[in-house]
């Protein structure tokens, strides 16, 4: 199997770095593979840019009950090769190396590859310079999160091997490329795992491990094709996702002249004439009918390359056409190009005030229909809390007429019951003045009986003593107390002698 030259100009090729085992005949050799096969799962990968190349491949890795049946115990006959699946795309080559940076310096390769089914994360294929080095490894990173703040964990897989089961060119390799030594894009210092290690791109580019840990980005530095690949997106009218361009004016995204041709009845409507292709991140130019560009990106490489000014029917970026006229003169072409840019400039200025314009209108009318509601909001708002203390204040007149009908009941209750009192406090006092001179008659009375008793007893003392003699002694009548009382003074009894 033969690989792309693009990928040889790029660093190693894949066999040289994960070489294939050999294929085998029928042997007794085929009972240990079918035993081998139990205890490893395959699972397939791609590479490389599909603009350019892509290199398929089967990894056979062991299984995960297999590497957590004991932690002390590892497979037997493992290599000093694993494979870290379902890395997050958000993580950039500078973070993944950032994270086994205590290895790094053991690391003899490291290479990305996609995953079927799963394009949101990749995979990493690691050597090392040791089965040690291999073995702490994965002691210390599988089961790790990449980071306190997310629940990502580190699966990292023993790998039985790594096979390349084809590649495809989906663009003509350059002759001079297959030449060149394999050096770092960044130092341009050659390639050797001996001095520093090697990480290749999941575009098939390859560099020293310390130059790719300055890279900040998740892009590659030499085609800045990106490993986090946006939502594909498809056409406003046909909902077709091929051959896709999306107004720089505008953002309305349309198929191509070659599909529908709903970009160029956009630009016929609208006279957006500017318009990127998704595809290959190129800017078109309806009016002039060409690319706006003086350096585009190869479809060979992947690098970028001066697109010749005078080629009147750029199809494929390259320029390399046959209609170009050798007898325009140097300051002709110069001239054109001048006008080109001139134009360009013009119209890319009358299209960003006419944009800004717009963008202002639309800005003044969001912050009128704010205000708008702001006021409305702030009205409804006031007229609810009026009404909330209308009520209140019907509440508080309710219960304010309650309380003075109370008070005045009160009122009316406590003349009533002064009157009622006064009336008491004279038929207490008339009670107390009968009570008094009943008390009074009464002792009149007994003073009465007192006289007329102490009478008697001196009367019986006379007679006893024969001091009174033929005499007769006759008592008076006790007048009552009733007419001691109309008198107002009794008459005292009296005492007759006769004889």
């Amino acid at each position: 199997m033969s690989t792309s030259s693009s990928a040889a100009n790029a660093g190693p090729t894949p066999e040289n770095v994960f070489r294939p085992p050999p294929e085998t005949s029928g042997d007794p050799s085929d009972s240990s593979s079918s035993s081998i096969s139990n205890i490893t799962q395959a699972i397939p990968f791609s590479s490389g840019n599909p603009r350019i190349e892509e290199t398929t491949g089967v990894m056979l890795l062991y299984r995960e009950e297999v590497d957590s049946a004991s932690p002390s115990a590892l497979p037997i006959g493992r290599k000093p090769l694993v494979c870290v699946l379902g890395v997050p795309n958000h993580m950039t080559y500078a973070d993944f190396c950032q994270f086994c940076g205590s290895f790094i310096q053991h690391i003899l390769e490291m290479r990305i590859v996609r995953n079927d089914g799963m394009e949101d994360r990749y995979s990493i294929l690691i050597r090392f310079d040791g089965q040690d080095s291999t073995d702490n490894f994965y002691k210390h990173f599988n089961g790790t999160r990449f980071s306190s703040l997310e629940a990502e964990v580190c699966r990292v897989l023993f790998t039985v091997d790594v096979q390349y089961t084809g590649s495809i060119e989906h663009a003509q390799a350059s002759p001079a490329s297959s030449t060149e030594q394999p050096t770092c894009p960044v130092c341009l210092e050659r390639l050797d795992q001996d001095n520093s290690g090697i990480l290749t791109t999941i575009c098939n580019h390859s560099f020293h491990c310390s130059c790719i840990s300055n890279w900040t980005d998740s892009s590659c530095p030499v085609c800045r094709y990106c490993q986090q690949q946006p939502e594909k997106s498809t056409c406003f009218v046909c909902q077709t996702s091929e051959n896709l361009w999306i107004c720089v004016i505008c953002g309305f995204v349309g198929c191509g002249r070659y599909k529908e041709g709903h970009a160029i009845r956009h630009w016929e409507e609208t006279e957006h004439c500017y318009s990127l292709e998704l595809e290959t991140q190129r800017v078109w130019d309806y009016a002039g009918d060409n690319y706006v560009h003086r350096l585009i990106q190869s479809k060979t490489d992947g690098k970028l390359v001066e697109l010749n000014s005078h080629c009147l029917r750029v199809t494929d970026g390259c320029g390399s056409c046959d209609c170009a006229d050798s007898g325009f003169s140097e300051a002709l072409l110069n001239s054109k190009v001048e006008a080109i840019v001139n134009e360009y400039n013009e119209l890319l200025t009358t299209q960003l005030e006419n944009q800004k314009l717009y963008f202002e209108s639309l800005l003044q009318e969001v912050q009128d229909e704010t205000e708008t509601e702001i006021s409305s909001a702030v009205e409804k708002a006031v007229t609810l809390k009026l009404q909330k203390m209308q009520a209140k204040l019907d509440r508080c007149l309710q219960e304010k007429k309650f309380l003075d009908d109370v008070n005045e009941n009160l009122l009316k209750n406590q003349e009533i019951w002064k009157q009622k009192i006064i009336e008491i406090e004279e038929r207490e006092k008339k009670a107390l003045t009968l009570k008094d001179d009943k008390i009074k008659d009464l002792g009149e009375q007994l003073r009465d009986l007192m006289v007329y008793l102490e009478a008697g007893k001196t009367m019986e003392q006379l007679s006893v003593s024969n001091e009174v003699k033929d005499g007769t002694v006759v008592p008076l009548p006790i007048e009552s107390s009733s007419s001691r009382n109309s008198s107002k003074g009794g008459s005292k009894a009296k005492l007759r002698f006769g004889g």
